[in-house]
């Protein structure tokens, strides 16, 4: 057993652009794990995902910044957008791991990526460098969120810890589609991440 000197979780995600969706997602898991704090990391080359509509990695972590900037318990990396060539979570993780070799790590993800860890480059080693928490999203079924853990846990003796319940409904697919069709996404993040898209015509072509 590890000797544990913090709890820290890792939010990973393409954030183009981050919502409040991302950041309900953080804080519900801060608070039901108790988590000292919360490392929110924008990709960098993602292979499971095609970056024609993908905004550059700074432009990606300076909103998250702003997003994040009023809860003292989050903070940003930008280990993966430095990074040469595709970015994979375990090297995220075990690159995490050399900074925080004390720590617990949890890593934060949505439903629909619990249904395709499996698939992941070595994601035998992400179960073993941390535990997942796991969050209702979309459509999925608490009962099918429930089977899916129990089947990591045999399998590659997974720890997954399921947040309670919430629905939500904000997409960065939607956002996006929505400016582009001038169509209002106020609201569905930050203020400060709403004027620095607009200030900077930001997905609109």
């Amino acid at each position: 057993m590890r000797s544990c000197s913090k709890k820290i979780g890792i939010m990973g995600g393409t954030f183009n652009p981050i919502h409040y969706g991302h950041l309900m997602i953080a804080e519900d898991a801060r608070c039901f794990c108790n988590l000292d704090e919360v490392i929110f990391i924008p990709s960098g080359n993602s292979y499971m995902k095609e970056t024609d509509d993908i905004l550059s990695g700074e432009l990606r972590f300076h909103m998250v910044k702003l997003a994040i900037s009023s809860n003292e318990y989050f903070i940003c990396s930008d280990i993966e957008i430095k990074r040469t060539g595709n970015s994979y979570t375990y090297e995220t993780l075990e690159e995490l791991r050399k900074h925080y070799p004390e720590a617990e790590l949890y890593f934060i993800l949505g439903a629909d990526n619990l249904f395709t860890i499996e698939k992941w480059k070595c994601s035998e080693r992400i179960f073993k460098e941390c535990s997942l928490i796991a969050a209702s999203r979309g459509e999925v079924e608490f009962d099918s969120l429930k089977k899916q853990a129990d089947s990591l846990k045999e399998n590659y003796q997974a720890n997954v810890i399921l947040l309670p319940e919430r629905k939500m409904d904000i997409s960065s697919t939607e956002i996006r589609e929505c400016i582009l069709n001038n169509q209002s996404v106020r609201y569905m993040m930050p203020e400060e991440v709403y004027d620095y898209i607009f200030e900077r015509k930001l997905y609109s072509n």
